[in-house]
């Protein structure tokens, strides 16, 4: 099934820099990498024990034989060329995959440098920005509320009777902005503040938060009437996190913390710095492109929307945690997930049998297939949870331009990577 191109916003340019910098040849990458990764994976696999993500987990990724449904020596051969074969055309410096199956970690492996200058290579604890892959992490926070009975889909978000009334910008707001719902953000069906050359999340990046959201307000019009069109919008998961913090009384990390990533046994999930010396612990080194400067984004005013950092591992744990996976529990109720997942009746229709419903991507032919596609400068990830219980994610410390050829490509190199093992039952494309 091919679920490459569901982000391409682009015309692939195929002239790229092949150099890809390495400062060891992939055998030496592979044996240094797995003796790290040896001796992190115990402390990594203990907290997932604790909630129910077992510890086949990461082991498995060295095993000569299958064994508690991890792939066999050829299969794990396999995988990593895969993996290997994806960066070297990027350029891409480092990388993380996990995979997990029925809420056991069956794959977790770091490839390349997490610091080239530094000659540090990727553990499994290394820690990447994960983009837009905050998306779904906002949703589900979104959806917790609408559990407790604290939110409505239908709740407007500004204006006299909107959650967040006047507290951005100056009434009386432009035209259809009080008309925007919560179901509106949740859907990228706000009528525009899309994501192209004027996306406002991009516009002064010197400005905090409450400046941006109410210049924007103010001085950025809405296309059309809320819930006419798709236009992926990042302000508008911006502004879903500000709808959280209204209504939870708790700062969005805080909340998403507490009512998340703390019940999955996450701990090591934060917003992002903007600068290199801002970096947390374990985060690796990001590498411009094509003149992308990484550290001159303000990743941490996209907290909702972009803002997160996180192992690939993490975002395994988190996918398996959304609908439940083995002994796994969900969050979230199963008519809540019925909800969350109903694709959008304005999301364009094209030959790709997909569409975008509620933080997620899902398949229309096979609703238990969600995914995400994340992209920042310096950065590239996806991840993906399947009908049959398999959850696998993928970061990078790069990306290149124009980027939709790269988010195709790792999404592709999942997809393949999961479809080596035949017991896994995911078809490669």
């Amino acid at each position: 099934m091919h679920w490459t191109c569901l982000f391409a916003r682009a015309v692939f340019d195929q002239s790229r820099d092949r150099n890809c910098g390495f400062h060891f040849n992939a055998r030496e990458q592979d044996a240094m990498i797995d003796a790290i990764n040896r001796r992190t994976a115990i402390t990594r696999l203990l907290g997932a024990a604790a909630v129910g993500l077992a510890p086949v987990a990461l082991e498995a990724a060295w095993a000569t034989q299958s064994r508690d449904g991890g792939p066999t020596g050829r299969e794990l051969g396999d995988m990593n060329r895969i993996g290997w074969g994806f960066m070297r055309p990027y350029s891409v410096p480092g990388m993380s995959v996990a995979i997990a199956r029925s809420g056991k970690f069956v794959y977790s492996k770091g490839f390349g440098t997490a610091d080239r200058q530094k000659a540090q290579l990727v553990a499994a604890t290394s820690l990447f920005r994960i983009a837009n892959l905050s998306m779904p992490i906002t949703a589900v926070a979104t959806f917790l509320l609408i559990e407790k009975g604290q939110l409505h889909l239908n709740d407007k978000v500004f204006g006299p009777s909107g959650i967040l009334g006047a507290k951005y910008g100056k009434p009386p707001y432009q035209q259809y902005v009080a008309d925007i719902s919560v179901d509106n953000l949740l859907t990228h069906t706000s009528g525009g503040w899309g994501d192209g050359p004027s996306d406002p999340m991009f516009h002064s990046e010197g400005w905090d938060q409450e400046k941006l959201i109410e210049w924007t307000l103010d001085k950025v019009p809405l296309a059309s009437p809320p819930g006419q069109s798709w236009v992926f919008s990042n302000f508008g998961y911006c502004l879903l996190g500000r709808v959280i913090e209204q209504v939870s009384g708790q700062m969005y990390a805080n909340f998403v913390q507490n009512s998340i990533l703390g019940p999955c046994g996450i701990n090591d999930m934060k917003i992002a710095g903007n600068k290199m010396g801002q970096r947390a612990p374990n985060e690796v080194v990001y590498t411009g492109q094509y003149s992308e400067e990484p550290y001159k984004t303000n990743v941490e005013r996209m907290d909702s929307c972009a803002g997160w950092i996180a192992t690939s591992s993490d975002m395994a744990i988190f996918l398996d945690h959304v609908g439940g996976a083995g002994d796994v529990l969900s969050l979230l109720k199963p008519e809540t997930i019925r909800v969350m997942t109903t694709p959008t009746a304005t999301y364009p229709q094209g030959a790709v049998a997909a569409a975008y419903a509620k933080g997620w991507m899902v398949s229309t032919r096979d609703p238990g297939i969600w995914w995400h596609s994340g992209s920042l400068p310096g950065s590239t990830g996806v991840m993906v949870r399947t009908g049959n219980g398999m959850a696998w994610a993928a970061v990078t410390n790069t990306r290149t331009q124009p980027h939709a050829e790269i988010d195709a490509a790792i999404n592709k190199m999942g997809w393949d990577m999961a479809g080596t093992d035949p017991q896994w039952g995911v078809q490669p494309v």
